[in-house]
Formats: structure tokens, sequence, C-alpha cells
């Protein structure tokens, strides 16, 4: 390594595996609680919500060892920040679920009542009066899923590994990571890695940080307005 050492390369992987598993897991989960609130009520919506319900509880590691298994031993693809990326929808989709499904319940039956009475079809309802009415409060669960899996480090470790060279393709290699960064930081326990340590520590928290306000100002943006 050269003197000094730098974050960029772990920034990159942080950016692009969390951007990746949102994609993946914030419309999964939007989805699954709108189908929960909305229309289950049959053995189908039951199984769904005990799976979710057991995913909640899953340890990091866990969702990480079952990608390592599936989709690198089993499927035979390459450690990369793409199955990394995997492991996080898996920690990720419960709590965009639980959070979307009990901000849905609280949009008043009223709303939706008033709209069937227009002759406006369910679905439209749904993704026009109930969804935008409840925005606000997914946009909280989707941010708290976002706070959970950017700093998870076990899943990453058996998944992408470390890396010490810029990747700029997740689908390809290993890939840094800001917590495995700081893992492999604190591991060496010099003055000068402890210090980059505690400087991936800085960035992470202000990745999440900067995540959380334009989520917020978006959420703001498309929020329904008042007449």
């Amino acid at each position: 390594r050269r003197p000094g050492g730098g974050i960029a390369h772990a920034l990159v992987g942080t950016i692009e595996q969390v951007l990746i598993a949102a994609v993946i897991a914030i419309p999964v989960g939007i989805l699954a609680a709108v189908y929960l609130v909305e229309y289950g009520r049959d053995r189908f919506a039951r199984l769904v919500s005990f799976f979710v319900d057991v995913m909640t509880g899953v340890p990091s590691i866990i969702a990480g060892l079952f990608i390592y298994t599936f989709w690198i031993l089993t499927a035979g693809f390459d450690r990369s920040g793409f199955a990394a990326a995997l492991a996080l929808v898996i920690l990720m989709i419960p709590v965009i679920v639980r959070t979307t499904e009990e901000m849905l319940k609280i949009v008043p039956r009223d709303l939706r009542e008033a709209a069937y009475a227009l002759g406006i079809p369910k679905w439209k309802t749904i993704l026009r009066i109930v969804l935008p009415t409840a925005l606000s409060g997914i946009i909280t669960g989707v941010m708290l899923a976002v706070a959970r899996v950017a700093g998870e480090t076990a899943p990453l470790l058996l998944t992408t590994f470390l890396s010490q060279s810029m990747n700029w393709n997740p689908f390809s290699g290993p890939q840094a990571a800001l917590p495995t960064f700081v893992w492999d930081q604190i591991s060496s326990a010099t003055n000068a890695s402890v210090n980059r340590a505690w400087g991936g520590a800085l960035v992470l928290i202000l990745f999440v940080m900067i995540f959380y306000v334009g989520a917020r100002l978006l959420a703001r943006l498309f929020a329904p307005k008042a007449t």
C-alpha cells in the first residue's frame, strides 16, 4: 500500500452494494406489505407473514451464509459486490415489510371508502391515495432498513471478503466496503490503521445521514398537498 491509504474504494463498494440491495428490496418489501394489508385474507398471506417474522430475527451472518452457500458454492458465481447486495436484501426486506405494513394500517379507512364510492378501482386507490398518504412513514421504514445493512460486516466477509483495490464492477470479483474496511484496519492495530478505521466509520455515518436527508426531502416533495 502507499503511505496514508484511503477509503475511496470502500466508499464506492458500499454505495454500489447498498443501492443494488435497495433497488431489489424496496419494491419487493412494499409490494409484500400492500398485499398483506389490502389483499391478504388467505392462507398464503399468513404464510408470507410468518416468513417475514422469521426473516426479521435472522442473524446477519446467516443471511451471508445462505448467499455464500447457494449463490457462490452451489450456483458457482464468484464473490462479488452483487453477492453481498443479495445478502443485504435478505436483511432489508422484513424491516421494509413490517414498517410499511404499519404505515398502511394507520391510513384512515374513510379515504379508501370515499374512493370506492366514487368508482375508483382498488389498485388505483392504493396507488394514488393510500401509498402517498403513508409515504413519509414508508420512507422512514426504508431508512431503518438502509441503516441496518449499511454497517453490516459479517455477510460481506462471506460474500465479497476484502479488497485493497478499486473495483467499479459489483458483478465481478471481490469488492471493498466501508464495514469490511473498518474491520480490516482495526485488525491491523497500528496507529495509522486505527485512524483510517475511525475515518471509515465517520464516512459511513455521514453516508447514512446524507441518504436519510435526501429521502426525507423526496418524501416532502411527493407528499400529497393539503387542499
